[in-house]
């Protein structure tokens, strides 16, 4: 080993580094590609803590002053180098240590380097621009806002990822951040996505469309779906590259190999890693993005970053505080090791040609697109669905959040949808499956398929955007995309298409996004509880308004009962009919099949809208809750599961056994334990994190959610159901467990339902009379001009509904 400028080089020279192997090809690289230029620049800067590989920029939504980025807040290590392979030498273009730079891109001159910078003593990345030389150093864009993954597109505008779009990541601490374009100054500046998610490393095809990583969970699984996709450099376009069908890994930098039509990416296994690594995998798209045997990773080697192809056989990877040669094969040899600092992002510095300039398709001003699509029958899991079954397609829009606290989904949902659901209206399908309608342009937008009474029939779990003026055809319901655009050209035009297109139909006087208490208890007030109230408990069931742990005792109710069919966290392209109104009793059962319960049409397309809008709880981002607010709303279950455990051992425990084995009525109840135990009787494979309840399920008697009544303790079925019935209590347990309201343990229980129903009294949680929204909240909606530098929340009045309408609006393009 020898020792140059701190840096640790590998080898005396290649034939006595490397194998005979890898030493003919980097000499084939040497004499073809990079003959003129020899070099590569990388850099070198701090890990970050998070274990995620995107939460690396900003700070943390509960504490401003935690900061996410490489350094976590502390001087960063960041160096800018080039090396030279046939020296061995390394020089610094860029000494930026105390600040942090990362994601350099080499232009088309093989001169200039694009890369986004953080100086000492800032806290946000922008984009710079370098020569290799160290000179020409100019800051290209700027603000309270983090940009990042840079790359020059042919036109010669910059593509790159930013969290100017004001938003948080739906199940984490930190920020997001998607695609934007600018000009080279920085002027202009755009967004061309409409993700909720995270898009990641972005980089121009041989075609001239743009590749990228686009991570979303639309009514289904948060940890399973960041593939690749492709857009054109103007945002319209989109559609998916490789992957989002089937559960995998984390797809990120991702680059076309020269010489073939493979990319090559990193896999970063599971729900993803630090700094994005993974397993350098080649990936071939020529049958289509669903051909899992179509990725292929590279053997023998453990887990890299930053894959970069210098010819179609070689490639660079950062490994740890290394760069390193990686062959087609397999074989690998190291070329450099920093002695402190992990290495990232080497880049081969060498001119190139532009890649088609594809022409704009956007209309500037439109505040439309249109969806034209040609054959809803035609696609996957479309099995009992017959032509004539689908009349309409609902329109629905995933909406963003201004804040985020957890790693779950807290107030919005019991272990299901992540995010809000806007219903905007529905558009009709012709006798031929086709349907051609306008829709908002830069939004991101699903559909329901819908039978001739408005019940669900396929959903599709992902979103599609437009841009303005963009006309974006697809083929059917989940389909296939590969060959079957072809067969349809010869084919007559589709009815939608002999017409003009449709506009979207909205429900009148009626909110687009539901709250449960606000919209749907009432509703059930009505019409249910004079048999399912606390007393009555018909079918022991209790859907009168009472207040419990997180949510209400009614929301757990029903979906514990299997009265709501969402996607319960659950996995992808779902079979027909199994998400949805189809799927979910409880509208039935209000239409007049459960003795003669009957609502009005208005209240029945209330709790319809509520349902297809994913059955959420609160019906604002306003409720959810801070790491603060979450443990002191749990000190109130914690006194009753925890200051009792001695009671539930003595008096219960003989019944309710808390073991993986038999964790069906276990106090306290542990869902994730038998999820796993449960995963095997479903029958097809689950979501790592799905909400699984089976038909008649025990379960349904144990979630904190119905057992404790924080409104009316007494009424807890944690006291009544082992209270006998001749003290007044429902004697639902096998045997006498309190035989009277006298029994020190029943006292011991109720006096901390109580004391609980204390600590929810003195401070009101969301849907409660004297509810406030927490700083966290106020302080992004004043970052996003939503609410006024001045207001004060202790003062001054917030409605959350309003206030969320006012920032989903503001995050609109431009008219």
């Amino acid at each position: 080993m020898r020792k140059r400028g701190g840096v640790f080089f590998a080898g005396l020279g290649w034939a006595f580094c490397m194998s005979s192997g890898l030493a003919a090809i980097v000499e084939e690289a040497l004499d073809g590609p990079m003959r003129e230029t020899p070099e590569f620049v990388y850099c070198t800067r701090a890990r970050y803590d998070d274990g995620h590989w995107y939460a690396n920029i900003g700070y943390y939504c509960d504490d401003e002053a935690k900061k996410a980025y490489a350094g976590n807040g502390q001087p960063d290590a960041g160096v800018l180098y080039r090396y030279n392979l046939k020296t061995r030498q390394s020089s610094v273009i860029l000494d930026a240590r105390g600040g942090s730079v990362r994601d350099p891109h080499v232009d088309y001159d093989g001169r200039t380097i694009l890369f986004s910078y953080r100086p000492a003593g800032t806290h946000h990345y922008h984009l710079y621009e370098i020569q290799s030389d160290g000179s020409g150093l100019r800051q290209i864009t700027d603000g309270p806002w983090d940009d990042y993954e840079p790359c020059r597109l042919p036109d010669g505008d910059i593509l790159f990822v930013s969290t100017r779009c004001k938003r948080w990541v739906s199940c984490w601490y930190t920020q997001v951040g998607i695609m934007y374009r600018c000009r080279p100054d920085g002027s202009g500046m755009r967004c061309v996505s409409a993700n909720i998610e995270h898009d990641n490393t972005p980089a121009v095809l041989p075609d001239g469309r743009i590749l990228y990583m686009r991570w979303e969970y639309i009514d289904r699984s948060q940890v399973e779906y960041h593939h690749l996709w492709t857009m054109n450099p103007d945002g319209t376009g989109v559609n998916v590259y490789f992957g989002n069908m089937h559960s995998w890994t984390v797809m990120i930098d991702a680059l076309p190999v020269p010489g073939t039509q493979e990319v090559i990416a990193s896999f970063s296994p599971g729900h993803g890693a630090n700094e994005h690594e993974g397993f350098a995998t080649l990936v071939s798209q020529q049958r289509g993005p669903d051909a899992q045997d179509a990725a292929v990773r590279i053997k023998h080697t453990g887990r890299i970053r930053d894959p970069y192809p210098v010819t179609r056989d070689l490639f660079l990877v950062a490994k740890g505080k290394s760069v390193a040669f990686l062959t087609r094969d397999g074989k690998e040899e190291t070329i450099l090791t920093d002695p402190v600092t992990p290495v990232h992002e080497p880049r081969v510095l060498r001119p190139r040609p532009r890649e088609p300039v594809i022409p704009s398709r956007i209309t500037p001003g439109m505040p439309n697109g249109q969806f034209v699509l040609l054959d809803v029958y035609q696609g996957r899991h479309m099995e009992g669905v017959k032509r004539g079954d689908i009349k309409k397609l609902l329109v629905l829009e995933a909406l963003p959040k201004p804040v985020n606290f957890s790693g779950g989904m807290d107030l919005t949902s019991w272990s299901g949808t992540f995010n809000l659901e806007r219903v905007l209206g529905t558009v009709p399908v012709e006798e031929d499956g086709s349907a051609s309608f306008l829709a908002p342009a830069g939004r991101p937008l699903f559909f329901v398929a819908l039978d001739a009474d408005d019940l669900s029939v396929k959903r599709m779990q992902s979103f599609a955007n437009l841009m303005p003026g963009e006309t974006f055809t697809c083929i059917g319901c989940h389909e296939t995309r590969s060959g079957a655009a072809e067969a349809r050209r010869s084919e007559a035009t589709p009815l939608a298409l002999q017409r003009s297109p449709s506009v979207i139909q909205p429900f009148e006087d009626l909110p687009d996004v539901p709250d449960f208490q606000r919209d749907i208890q009432p509703i059930l007030d009505r019409h249910c509880v004079t048999c399912h109230n606390p007393q009555k408990r018909a079918g022991t069931l209790n859907l009168a308004a009472a207040r419990a742990p997180r949510f209400s005792n009614t929301y757990v109710a029903l979906l514990a009962r299997r009265q709501v069919a969402d996607g319960a966290n659950g996995l992808g392209n779902r079979p027909p009919r199994t998400i949805g109104s189809s799927a979910s009793p409880l509208l039935a059962r209000i239409s007049g099949s459960h003795h003669s319960v009957k609502v009005s049409p208005p209240e029945w397309r209330m709790v319809w809208l509520w349902i297809e809008a994913a059955a959420p709880y609160a019906g604002s981002y306003a409720a959810l809750r801070n790491t603060e607010e979450q443990r002191y709303y749990g000190h109130a279950g914690n006194k009753i599961f925890g200051e009792c455990r001695d009671v539930f051992k003595r008096r219960c425990a003989e019944c309710h056994k808390n073991t993986a084995e038999q964790n069906v009525s276990g106090f306290p109840f542990n869902w994730g334990i038998r999820r796993d135990k449960e995963k095997k009787k479903l029958g097809r494979p689950a979501g790592s994190h799905e909400r699984i309840i089976l038909p008649d399920d025990p379960a349904r008697f144990y979630d904190a959610g119905v057992l404790v009544d924080y409104t009316r303790p007494a009424c807890s079925s944690l006291l009544l159901a082992p209270l006998a019935k001749a003290a007044g209590g429902a004697g639902r347990c096998t045997r006498e467990v309190f035989k009277d309201t006298r029994d020190v343990d029943y006292k011991k229980l109720l006096a901390s339902i109580e004391s609980g129903k204390k600590l929810y009294d003195a401070r009101p949680p969301w849907g409660a009379p004297g509810w406030r929204p927490n700083p966290q909240y106020v302080r992004e909606m004043k970052r996003f001009g939503i609410l006024a530098a001045d207001f004060d929340p202790e003062k001054d009045t917030l409605d959350p509904f309003a206030t969320d309408q006012a920032y989903w609006r503001s995050l609109w393009p431009e008219r």
